[in-house]
This record gives C-alpha cells, structure tokens and sequence, in this order.
C-alpha cells in the first residue's frame, strides 16, 4: 500500500477505530492492576507496563501479519474477527485483575494481561493493516495515548451512547469481510467477481450487527422478564 494514499488513510482511520473500540478493556485493566500502588508510583506503572505491553503487542502483531500472507490463514483470521466482532456486542465482561502493591508487580500483572487480552487487538490490526508494515506500527503508536489517556474517556462516550459500539463492530466485520475475500486461496476468484466480493463483505456486516442486535434484544426481554416474576 502506498504512503499517504486514500486507501492508506482508510485503513488507518480503520487501525484507529478498532484500537479505540478495543483498547477500552485494557485500560480497565491497566487502571485495575495498578491501584493498590501508592500515588507517585501508580503513573510510572501504567506509562511502563503499557510501553511493555506495546513492545510485545508489536511483536506479536508483525508474526501475525508474516502468518497471515500464508494460505488460509487469512480465512481463519476472517472468521476469528468475525467472532470477535459479535463478541463486542453481545459480551457483558468482567475484569478479575488482582491489584499489585509493588511496582514491577503491577508492571508485569499489566504486560501480561494486555498479551492475553490484546489478542482481538492484534488480529483486527493486523487484518486492516493489509500486510503493511507501516500501519501496524503507526496503529500501534496511536494506540499508546489511547490506551493511556483516552480509553477511559471513550468508555464514557460508550456508555450514553451505545450505538458506538455497533459502529465498532461494523468496522471489524467490515475488516473480517475484506480478510475472507483476499486470502491467497480465493484472491484471483474475487478479483474476477468483484461485486461479489462486497457483496460478502456486506453480508459479514449485516449479520453481525443483525445477530449482535438480536441476541442484546433477546436479552434484555428475558431480563425484564424476570424482573416482573420477581
């Protein structure tokens, strides 16, 4: 992909949306780990643990993208995506990170916990990268003051107005839709069908935000449900 091109600031645009819509639980995570540290070393944890976290998010995300030039490995990273696309949605998580009280004990509990839960990360990244190397490290520098200073805020923002989330996820389907369609196995049959290749990449989108909406819906019935019986 050439530099400073439309499609190289689509896929950033991309890169910086899915780290937003991503990032958010691992600024929980980062905050979490480090709260049992007296005040003046609390900063040092979180800019050191998430520097840690970056260096080894960035290695991972490089392997993943050397792995996914290989044959059906992009498929298997679509359909993974696609997962985690519904996942946004539909997953009410919970965090149970234990609150280190020495500093390079809260350092190490948040570079493991961002390599466990980064793995979303590094796919989505990886995927709407589009094997350019530059992206991914441009992605993962923009994800630093998400991480650290932005995440928190954006987890307000989701939280009076939902609808950020389905944007997310449409961008990661739309991201898993693309992954599906390029793989070196089936690449030459969408170059000659185009317009069926969008016309997946669309269907990847509207059935996950359809069964994303479906399943919160469903949810939110049984909830009130049992609110009425109780």
């Amino acid at each position: 992909m050439e530099f400073l091109t439309a499609d190289f600031f689509t896929a950033l645009l991309s890169i910086i949306l899915i780290d937003l819509v991503l990032a958010g639980d691992n600024a929980i995570v980062i905050g979490l780990a480090a709260r049992n540290l007296p005040k003046v070393y609390q900063k040092k944890a979180i800019l050191l643990g998430t520097v840690g976290a970056i260096v080894i998010r960035a290695a991972a995300t490089l392997a993943v993208l050397w792995l996914l030039k290989l044959p059906a490995l992009l498929l298997v990273g679509g359909f993974a995506l696609i997962w985690i696309a519904y996942r946004l949605l539909v997953d009410k998580k919970e965090h149970d990170i234990e609150a280190k009280s020495q500093l390079w004990a809260a350092i190490r509990t948040i570079m493991i916990a961002d390599a466990v839960m980064g793995f979303d990360n590094i796919i989505a990244v990886a995927g709407a990268a589009h094997g350019d190397f530059i992206l991914v490290i441009t992605g993962l520098v923009i994800s630093v003051p998400i991480m650290v200073w932005g995440s928190t805020l954006f987890i307000r923002w989701v939280e009076r107005f939902p609808w950020i989330t389905y944007i997310g996820s449409g961008v990661l389907a739309f991201t898993a839709g693309k992954m599906l369609t390029g793989d070196p196995l089936v690449k030459t049959f969408f170059a000659e069908y185009d317009v069926l290749k969008w016309i997946i990449v669309a269907l990847t989108v509207f059935g996950v935000l359809a069964a994303g909406r479906w399943k919160n819906t469903r949810a939110s019935l049984v909830s009130v449900q049992e609110r009425g019986q109780g």
